[in-house]
């Protein structure tokens, strides 16, 4: 059980039967009446946010969370396979679990796995990986506005815009979070 003076970013907290990781928190002391926590918990399992308000001592209950560091290793028809590289345990997950990560899965990468309740529910992958280009329009000349991009295909499936002097086999770093080109890898 936590309370109120325990919260903290990061904690993980079990609000309405449902994980959540607390974002953001202040104390607030009204001139009258008691103290509250403002809060914004992100659910774990969906992802949205929320913005509930809890009264000074109130209580919540830890979570059956466990986070797992894992090792990505191939996809199968919308099933991803990780493994644990200390017990060697495998786990199937399914892509809806992934969400956006799914894109920048590539065979080896270490990942954070959480687990609720023994079902994976949310990954946590690096901010930036290199992918390899398989498809890519060559660059015309005379394309030579300032800031010009194209679109460019990666080994993973997944396409991006790119500038316009990335061909074909340049590895490129790409924002895991914005799905954005980085830099050249």
């Amino acid at each position: 059980m936590y309370t109120t003076s325990d919260f903290r970013r990061g904690l993980k907290i079990l609000f309405q039967n449902v994980p959540y990781e607390i974002v953001d928190f202040e104390h607030h002391k009204p001139g009258k009446g008691a103290a509250i926590v403002r809060t914004r918990l992100k659910n774990l399992i969906t992802g949205l946010t929320i913005d509930p308000t809890f009264r000074s001592g109130d209580k919540v209950e830890a979570p059956d969370i466990q986070e797992r560091e894992v090792q990505f290793l191939y996809n199968a028809e919308g099933v991803f396979h990780f493994m644990d590289p200390v017990s060697f345990d495998q786990f199937e997950v399914p892509v809806k679990v992934l969400g956006d990560a799914a894109n920048f899965l590539i065979d080896g990468m270490a990942a954070s796995l959480l687990f609720y309740m023994g079902k994976p529910v949310n990954i946590d992958i690096p901010n930036s990986v290199v992918l390899e280009v398989v498809e890519c329009a060559p660059a015309v000349r005379g394309d030579t506005v300032s800031g010009a991009t194209k679109p460019a295909k990666f080994q993973t499936g997944y396409t991006c815009q790119v500038p316009l002097f990335v061909n074909e086999g340049n590895k490129i770093k790409i924002d895991t979070r914005t799905g954005q080109y980085i830099e050249r890898g």
